[in-house]
């Protein structure tokens, strides 16, 4: 049984930070072989239960949740820092001739073993990632994952129109694959599908249709794509879809708005799109580094709380432009301070860690089950050292408070700063750091 003593960073159920500067986190199999964790907590108060238990000091570092990433590409992988006009353009010249590549398995499995060690080097043990049309593209990925004993959802894109040869798919082939790779590997270990079509204007309402059934044929998969990210993209749709109320509501009239619904981007939305999440259960995947990179707009965190619908932070690599959960979360602090209501927001420190962990896995139906170092999560957590760089180790040794110290993190951290990532293995595995 792994017992830690550390500084010890996890989130209550009402998003606060709970933090211990001298804590304890101790770790262990459940029924079905998983670690997970036990006891998380102030040292002192904890120490007494594990009296005869070997334990792992680790002074100066701090025991947080594995971050999870709500959106990211994982076929976009060589694309990421690619240079373009906006979304559609960028699409067009860098995207869809890159992701031809991946109906070879072989050039599939390396970049899936390039893709995972890369999450996992940046703290990143929960991701809902994108692959391609192609199902070697999923199979890849997920053999990938399951070697690494990641938990890691995806699936194969849908795009049977307004799509060059090489990504387009057939309509009733690519809805007969989809099937296929759901009852091959959903539900896997640590992994789930994600019924994935690219976005409404290059599915055909059949392929969508066909979609919508899936959906409610298997109602534990989860559901992810991309909706009003660009003006541009938001008009297209529209023209494709006129007897729709909003772009949002195309997804709807297939049957594709449920819980474990995740879209992407969610800028361009009106109070009725808002109420529409909200009373679906779908979630928003925030993704501020693309946005920003793309010049697509705002996510309005605002108009969001008040309607009440649910949101976590993502990558959007490639468009985003780094795998790194401190980028994405600075970039989250600059949208919020520019946002569409022009107010302006301070997103807390806290705020935005809980955004990233156990606010991400809330918005995948996931909470209490990864994003947390709570009892009962599994033991998904990276170690952090915050003297990694020498300006990180001068500024957080002048922290005066929880929130200066996850701010200094945040503004100054990258890969540098995760020291260690570990990951949830099976009963008899033992816990090891993922190779740097």
């Amino acid at each position: 049984m792994p017992v830690y003593r550390s500084a010890l960073l996890r989130f209550a159920d009402d998003g606060s930070a709970l933090y211990d500067e001298d804590g304890l986190l101790a770790v262990g199999p459940d029924a079905q072989g998983r670690q997970r964790v036990l006891a998380a907590g102030a040292w002192q108060a904890l120490a007494h239960r594990y009296v005869d238990q070997p334990v792992t000091h680790l002074p100066g570092r701090i025991l947080a949740p594995g971050f999870v990433d709500m959106h990211i590409h994982f076929p976009q992988t060589d694309v990421i820092g690619s240079p373009a006009d906006g979304l559609l353009p960028w699409l067009e010249n860098y995207t869809f001739p890159h992701e031809k590549r991946f109906v070879a398995p072989d050039y599939s499995e390396q970049v899936a073993q390039f893709f995972v060690a890369e999450l996992l080097r940046n703290g990143v043990t929960t991701a809902l990632a994108f692959s391609t049309s192609h199902p070697a593209s999923v199979d890849a990925l997920f053999t990938e994952a399951r070697r690494q004993h990641m938990r890691l959802i995806t699936g194969k894109v849908l795009q049977d129109r307004h799509s060059p040869d090489g990504v387009r798919d057939d309509t009733e082939q690519s809805l007969a694959d989809t099937e296929a790779l759901i009852q091959r590997w959903h539900g896997v270990d640590r992994l789930g599908y994600a019924i994935t079509p690219r976005f409404a204007p290059t599915s055909t309402p059949e392929q969508l249709r066909g979609a919508g059934e899936l959906a409610a044929r298997y109602a534990d998969v989860w559901i992810q794509s991309h909706v009003a990210e660009n003006l541009d993209e938001i008009r297209w749709a529209r023209e494709l879809f006129p007897a729709s109320r909003s772009y949002l509501s195309v997804y709807d009239d297939f049957g594709l708005m449920r819980e474990r619904a995740v879209y992407a981007h969610c800028i361009h939305f009106d109070d009725d799109d808002r109420a529409l999440m909200r009373d679906t259960g779908a979630t928003a995947a925030v993704s501020p580094t693309s946005n920003l990179f793309l010049g697509s707009g705002f996510f309005d965190y605002a108009g969001a709380d008040r309607v009440g619908f649910g949101y976590g932070l993502a990558s959007d690599v490639g468009g985003g432009t780094s795998f790194s959960p401190f980028h994405t979360m600075l970039a989250a602090y600059y949208v919020g301070r520019e946002g569409q209501s022009k107010q302006g927001l301070s997103l807390s420190p806290q705020r935005l860690w809980w955004q990233h962990t156990a606010g991400a896995a809330r918005a995948l139906g996931l909470a209490g089950v990864v994003g947390n170092l709570q009892p009962g999560c599994e033991a998904d957590f990276v170690v952090l050292n915050p003297r990694a760089t020498p300006l990180l180790e001068r500024k957080t040794q002048q922290a005066r408070s929880l929130d200066e110290l996850l701010f200094a993190m945040i503004v100054l951290g990258d890969d540098r700063l995760i020291e260690r990532t570990m990951v949830s293995q099976a009963l008899g595995a033992k816990l090891a750091p993922v190779s740097r």
